[in-house]
């Protein structure tokens, strides 16, 4: 945790993010950039400054554990892990082909720093509960944080799971909310509003932040209020954030939840980025 909080340097790793990402999922014809571009600044804060991870030793005991609950948004979670190193960057360019460490969603057997497999909506943050619970039995020094969508939300298991962290007082959890607005077929209002995410964390006992999720300063700033909460209990940042933030023609549009850009749109997003529109 606290490798670099320089709000310039974490600006620019989440620009690297964000052009991984599409060539990724240019390279591979198939992926998720609208939520993938959503989440990289707050991805960027994790595993560039927040995280307690070790690279060169993906199991030490006493690290810090990340679960990517959307696992369709694993574009993002990828980039974050070739650039810090965990597997070589090359790798990059065979997302979703055969025999590739890069599945379409995240697989904790063939590809290291996955802490579980995800992709199943709902189900990350109940295995996110079972680390912290666990962390917390063994003693463990390591915290456990889980990103969850809005459209994510709609499902029931994400609450019973809010349920058993407040139980349990895990305050060794933290749970993320990349607020986008977005899902696969449409806005999350049109197909199952979930209201106000605010009030219902707190309602479910948990510590709430609200920020802009593209303002790192904002970002960092909740990191830091959290890791040094006396809350009894598990917390939450409900980070409001743009589908397919950085690239002008993605922004807000729903088919860019899970369409791969052309060579046009692919030399125009990335154009868009290095010129640093993403923040």
């Amino acid at each position: 945790m606290r490798q670099n909080n320089d709000v310039d340097f974490l600006t620019e790793k989440a620009k690297e993010i964000r052009k991984t990402v599409l060539t990724m999922i240019h390279e591979a014809k198939s992926g998720h950039p609208g939520g993938s571009l959503s989440a990289s600044d707050i991805m960027a804060a994790l595993y560039f400054d927040e995280l307690d991870i070790k690279p060169e030793n993906p199991k030490w005991k006493d690290r810090d554990k990340f679960v990517l609950s959307k696992g369709h948004v694993c574009p993002v979670l990828y980039s974050c892990l070739a650039l810090r190193g965990y597997f070589p960057y090359k790798e990059i360019y065979t997302l979703r082909k055969e025999g590739s460490i890069l599945q379409g969603h995240p697989d904790m057997k063939v590809c290291p720093g996955i802490e579980i497999s995800t992709g199943s909506l709902g189900q990350g943050l109940s295995c996110a509960v079972g680390m912290a619970i666990a962390g917390k039995r063994l003693g463990l020094k390591g915290r456990v944080f889980s990103l969850i969508g809005d459209g994510e939300s709609q499902e029931g298991q994400i609450w019973e799971a809010l349920e058993t962290a407040s139980k349990y007082k895990l305050s060794n959890l933290t749970v993320i909310l990349d607020k986008n607005g977005i899902q696969n077929d449409n806005t999350v209002e049109f197909i199952m509003p979930v209201r106000n995410m605010v009030k219902k964390f707190e309602s479910f006992g948990l510590e709430t932040y609200e920020i802009n999720g593209h303002n790192m300063k904002e970002i960092t700033d909740a990191f830091d209020k959290i890791r040094v909460s006396k809350y009894d209990g598990p917390r939450a940042i409900v980070a409001n954030t743009v589908k397919g933030k950085g690239v002008s023609f993605m922004e807000n549009v729903v088919k860019w939840h899970g369409m791969a850009p052309n060579d046009e749109q692919y030399a125009q997003a990335m154009k868009e980025i290095e010129g640093g529109l993403s923040c």
